[in-house]
């Protein structure tokens, strides 16, 4: 039965209409409003940001931070281009242009009070847009926002500097004392005709001495007679001059290279300011003396002799105790060098080189945080018990793996000599099946015959990865189809190909200059690895992967590759790179088969120097936290490092079968 429609039913309808509408108007324009405030108040925050940042600088470095925006006359660069360029061959002249460019830098004396109001990570991506943008885009930046981003890039841009000049001046000394090694090689190698004469004078000489024969009293004459006096002279002074100490430290060699730190080294001892360690106060104060003898035509005699080793006195001290100032100095360096690279000795501002105890917790800070910090990574507060429960876990699994060893054929003793070797037996080949080859056949049928383009423009439709990538600005584009663009430039580093196969006039997404903007924009170590971290997500929600494991165990190796162009960042190592150089890309696989990590280091770094920061600075929501790896990443420290922080450090260790394992004894 219908019912009738009244008067009143009519206005009572009208009425809650009218509130379900403003209800849905409300609920539409929420959100909008929201937007809209939230973008005022991060336009206010940023306006701030930007007031606050250009109020540090006076009107003189206002101009002169403008002007770096500018391109000098005769030059096709602008001088913040200049700045940017970091160094690229390995020699004394690019060292001091590094330290020029060092020096150029803090010229603008731009620095930051001691308290700000801005944040140190806000002002890094500010540094970081002002080292990737184009001249062109920071010159239509407002007034406010580019001398922000000017500041903050001279702020940051010092650190990096002298990080560069450091790195180069590494490079730069590993280089001279290798070629000191290699040219006494070839000096020993153009003399062995003459050893091999010598030698056979001398061995004659030697067997008639040793000829029972002949008397005490008529030795001497009877060499003589066969061998002249001035030969046997001539034949021993050949062979002491190609006598080389076990600890040579190649110095002929050095002093010839002396004019090549010579170019280098005022530049660095004066603009450099080196800072170090209690064991590293001889030696800043041996750079000290060698700077202020430098320019000296007689040096001082008060040189700090603490430095000079025994392989060096030789030279360094002469005869009547006065100091050989080539050698002093190529003392110097070499330890200078060894200092860098254990960081006794740092410098700052600094990001790679700066004092490895600055963010250390000691004293009252680390007795208030002592018990947060132990209980968030497990342990007790007293290394007593903690102790106590590894030996106690150790000895237990000692005696478990002694139990089995009667039931495992696999595992055998063997006396070698005065020792006993373990021998692990070799696990037997397992044959291929006639179905596991069938079923290998018929996957790769199954596989889709697609570009890699479209495969890629395809994962990125199922896991939207390239969202991650954001404008070095930290702005919002505006542009469409910007994952096309952002797909294409990946393809291009790829595969090594560069963008050019990949530029379509006729698709506004594949403009090369819409490339080259994508490029120098959003394609940066940290959005891949953002991006990444979508990738790896998306793969453990793969029911296959899950079958494979369950990411708590991942596999760390590196593979080396030759570098074709000059770079710093590049180290050499015949048994990889021959005469060239190269890098080792090191990176870090879950059992998911996905890559949750990777870093590159210069020629063919120590794994276990890298190990820890490639497990601990990956961005995934994966957690491994047992890691496998070869002989290469092992170290007793880092077994003891992983440990503590509640990793289990599981490496392949070759060559073990004569190793003692030492058993904890109370």
């Amino acid at each position: 039965m219908q019912r009738e429609k009244t008067p009143e039913w009519r206005e009572k309808q009208k009425s809650s209409r009218g509130i379900r509408r403003g209800q849905r108007y409300r609920l539409v324009f929420q959100f909008p409003i929201r937007e809209r405030y939230i973008a005022r108040l991060r336009n206010r925050v940023e306006n701030r940001l930007w007031h606050s940042l250009a109020a540090c600088i006076d009107d003189s470095q206002t101009q002169q931070l403008l002007d770096l925006l500018s391109v000098p006359a005769g030059s096709r660069y602008s001088l913040l281009d200049q700045l940017r360029a970091g160094p690229t061959k390995v020699n004394a002249t690019s060292l001091v242009q590094a330290i020029g460019r060092l020096q150029t830098i803090r010229s603008l004396g731009v620095t930051l009070p001691a308290i700000t109001p801005v944040s140190d990570i806000r002002i890094a991506a500010m540094a970081r847009y002002a080292s990737t943008a184009k001249i062109t885009a920071l010159q239509r930046l407002p007034e406010k926002r580019k001398l922000a981003t000017l500041v903050a890039f001279s702020c940051c841009m010092e650190a990096t500097a002298q990080d560069d000049a450091l790195e180069l001046l590494e490079a730069l000394l590993r280089d001279l004392f290798n070629e000191a090694v290699q040219a006494d090689k070839r000096n020993r190698q153009r003399t062995l005709k003459d050893l091999d004469r010598a030698a056979e004078i001398l061995a004659k000489a030697c067997r008639m001495l040793l000829d029972d024969k002949l008397s005490d009293t008529d030795v001497r004459d009877s060499i003589f007679n066969i061998i002249p006096e001035d030969v046997l002279t001539h034949a021993v002074n050949n062979v002491t001059s190609i006598i080389r100490p076990d600890n040579n430290v190649y110095f002929n060699e050095l002093d010839s290279k002396f004019k090549t730190v010579r170019r280098f080294l005022p530049d660095l001892l004066s603009r450099i300011h080196f800072e170090g360690n209690a064991s590293a106060k001889t030696l800043i104060e041996a750079l000290c003396w060698i700077e202020v003898n430098l320019k000296k035509k007689k040096t001082d005699n008060d040189a700090p002799r603490e430095i000079i080793n025994k392989p060096w006195q030789q030279h360094v001290i002469r005869k009547d105790g006065s100091i050989d100032f080539h050698a002093y100095t190529f003392c110097a360096l070499k330890e200078l060098q060894l200092a860098l690279k254990k960081r006794d000795i740092y410098v700052n501002p600094s990001w790679r080189y700066a004092d490895p105890r600055a963010g250390l917790i000691e004293g009252k800070e680390w007795e208030a945080l002592r018990s947060i910090i132990c209980r968030s990574l497990g342990l007790s507060s007293t290394p007593g018990a903690t102790l106590s429960a590894i030996a106690t876990e150790l000895d237990s699994t000692y005696r478990d793996v002694l139990n089995r060893l009667p039931e495992n054929p696999a595992v055998r003793f063997a006396e070698n000599g005065d020792k006993t070797e373990l021998i692990l037996s070799p696990l037997d080949a397992v044959e291929e099946t006639p179905s596991l080859i069938a079923l290998r056949q018929r996957v790769a049928n199954m596989l889709p015959r697609v570009d890699l383009p479209e495969l890629l423009l395809e994962i990125d439709a199922r896991t939207h990865f390239t969202d991650a990538f954001t404008h070095a600005s930290e702005q919002n584009s505006r542009v469409s189809d910007l994952n096309i663009s952002i797909c294409a430039m990946l393809m291009a580093e790829a595969c090594n190909t560069g963008p050019e196969p990949f530029i379509r006039n006729d698709v506004a997404a594949l403009k090369r200059d819409r490339l080259t903007w994508t490029d120098s924009n959003y394609i940066r170590d940290e959005t891949i690895r953002a991006a990444n971290a979508i990738l790896v997500a998306a793969q453990r929600e793969v029911p296959l992967a899950n079958l494979w494991g369950g990411g708590e165990v991942a596999s760390a190796d590196g593979m080396r590759f030759v570098v074709p162009v000059h770079t710093v960042h590049a180290g050499p190592n015949p048994k990889y790179f021959k005469e060239g150089r190269g890098v080792t890309w090191y990176n870090l696989i879950s059992d998911q088969y996905s890559g949750i990590n990777d870093i590159v280091v210069p020629g063919t770094l120590k794994d276990s120097l890298v190990i820890l920061a490639v497990v601990l600075e990956q961005q995934t929501d994966q957690m491994p936290y047992q890691i496998m790896t070869d002989t290469g990443a092992y170290s007793d420290v880092i077994f003891g490092l992983f440990r503590l922080l509640g990793y289990r450090f599981c490496p392949r260790l070759a060559d073990m079968g004569g190793s003692q394992i030492l058993a904890h004894r109370s």
